[in-house]
């Protein structure tokens, strides 16, 4: 389905479900939180994929996840999930139409370390 006319454009990080879940709840709860902005969830790859500004894959280096540069044109937000498969665990908001990568490196840092911290406990 073709993006919407006048829709933010924006790159995609792709992050394993089980960290992108927690990297969502850290955002949330965060006090005096940056918007988080569209999550997309894909449950054939269980993966979650965080839309943020167009070029952020240029300078993307997070182990565990990836940034789909779009040629700096951005993808254009479409209104419904893009695949078979997936759906919005956050869906496109005007407040919030893309996650700061820096605050989204941030909180999938921290639960990379809760998740490592979870599983070697006990």
């Amino acid at each position: 389905m073709p993006p919407a006319q006048g829709t933010p454009s924006c790159d995609l990080v792709t992050v394993p479900a089980r960290q992108g879940l927690e990297a969502v709840d850290i955002l949330r709860r965060a006090q005096g939180h940056e918007p988080v902005g569209p999550v997309l969830h894909d449950g054939t790859c269980d993966t979650l994929g965080f839309l943020v500004p167009p070029g952020t894959a240029d300078a993307w280096d997070v182990p565990g996840s990836a940034c789909t540069r779009t040629d700096g044109r951005g993808l254009r937000l479409p209104t419904v999930p893009p695949a078979a498969g997936s759906g919005w665990l956050l869906p496109p908001a005007e407040d919030a139409p893309v996650t700061d990568p820096a605050v989204l490196r941030a909180a999938l840092d921290q639960a990379a370390r809760m998740i490592e911290a979870a599983d070697n406990c006990c």
